[in-house]
């Protein structure tokens, strides 16, 4: 992929998303550079997984996020590169040999957004970084935007009734109506895992059937990183037995607004985990679910997975 100084951080294992492209594209708007934004709206012949996807894509071609499986991203940077002073709706066709090579069902059509995001309202981004559900209407004229307006949780009441429903479904979606598009964004959990190894491949796997997106690190500093933008909604759990990179992630997820923290491990292990944060002057472990998991006696990776992610639940809806 391109570089861009705006768009180098961490990337998850994971697609782009309109919430995890969201601080970059906030990062290059206030370094005045421009970024064009896309997201998908409709598609033929193959069902749509994730309503969020998006990519952001910076002058020369740096991105971060694609669009099924990246299969679209070639094509896009091409738009972009033309600088359209203004958001436009384009129709895009993989065919069945690219669809292929990017390891998705089939070709076919696709309808996208794709705008400068200086077009786009300046309090978006704010609201994504935040994991906040928004509405954003497109307003056309023929395929050019005219211009987006925003509804949040607070001003949805202010949409149209179409968009009111849309939004009402709890999830993400859009839906081309007369002369607007209609898109809503709703965030979905991350679960954010330190460490490898069979109980973290069960946690990943176990936590996709519920549809949460995840993040597998065994290093301190990546996780640290990805750990300072997780929100309420997400949870961390620590499986790494390194003293050293699991006090680092435990010291990062403290100070986060993580809605559920998790640590795996002996008695002993979590006593000298609790010692190398006291030494640093952390002392309130409260939030901390140490060892991880409701107890069920569980012992197989698969069970301890169950265990942990029931735990999460319970606490991240309680909380």
């Amino acid at each position: 992929r391109g570089n861009s100084s705006c768009l180098n951080i961490f990337v998850c294992n994971y697609s782009g998303s309109m919430y995890s492209i969201a601080i970059s594209v906030a990062s290059c708007l206030r370094a005045n550079t421009r970024v064009d934004v896309a997201w998908l709206i409709d598609s033929q012949n193959i069902e749509l997984a994730d309503r969020t996807e998006a990519i952001a894509i910076t002058p020369g071609g740096g991105r971060m996020g694609d669009l099924v499986s990246g299969a679209l991203d070639a094509q896009l940077v091409d738009v972009a590169s033309r600088h359209s002073a203004t958001g436009r709706f384009v129709r895009l066709r993989i065919s069945p040999v690219d669809a292929l090579i990017a390891g998705v069902a089939s070709g076919g059509e696709f309808g996208c957004v794709i705008a400068p995001a200086s077009t786009l309202p300046a309090e978006l981004w704010s609201l994504l970084v935040a994991r906040e559900p928004v509405c954003l209407v497109a307003n056309l004229e023929n395929d050019s935007v005219t211009d987006f307006v925003l509804y949040t949780e607070s001003s949805i009441d202010q949409a149209d009734s179409v968009a009111q429903a849309l939004f009402e479904r709890g999830k993400s979606d859009s839906e081309i109506v007369n002369n607007k598009i209609i898109s809503v964004f709703w965030p979905v959990p991350k679960i954010v895992i330190v460490g490898t190894g069979p109980n973290a491949q069960a946690l990943r796997e176990s936590a996709a059937l519920l549809g949460w997106q995840t993040v597998i690190t065994s290093d301190a500093g990546s996780a640290q990183g990805v750990i300072a933008g997780v929100s309420a909604l997400d949870s961390i759990v620590i499986m790494i037995h390194d003293l050293d990179i699991a006090g680092a992630a435990l010291s990062a997820a403290l100070s986060s607004n993580a809605g559920y923290i998790g640590a795996l491990g002996s008695k002993r292990m979590q006593e000298t985990r609790a010692e190398w944060l006291a030494y640093r002057g952390i002392t309130d472990l409260t939030r901390i679910h140490g060892p991880a998991g409701i107890n069920i006696g569980a012992k197989t990776p698969a069970e301890i997975a169950i265990s942990i992610l029931a735990q999460a639940l319970s606490v991240v809806k309680l909380g």
